[in-house]
């Protein structure tokens, strides 16, 4: 399965994506259009940027994984 298609399955989702230079970044696939994917990606404070990857550019790209769920102890007593 392509890239392309694969990528697909996850707009609208947290992605990682792996560079082929050997870098990454991390954001919300937001659409995949002219061989290129668009991520909004968190920069600082309140600020976010959308960038695009060309798919010739792109290792891989991977969906975030569900958080685990907790481990819950009985609570100890303080005394």
């Amino acid at each position: 399965m392509s890239l392309q298609h694969k990528a697909h399955a996850w707009i609208g989702r947290p992605v990682g994506v792996s560079l082929k230079d050997g870098t990454g970044t991390s954001g919300i696939l937001c659409n995949i259009q002219g061989g290129s994917i668009y991520v909004i990606e968190y920069l600082y404070h309140t600020q976010f940027a959308t960038k695009h990857y060309r798919l010739d550019q792109i290792q891989d790209i991977l969906p975030f994984p569900q958080c685990p769920q907790p481990t819950l102890y009985p609570a100890q007593p303080l005394y």
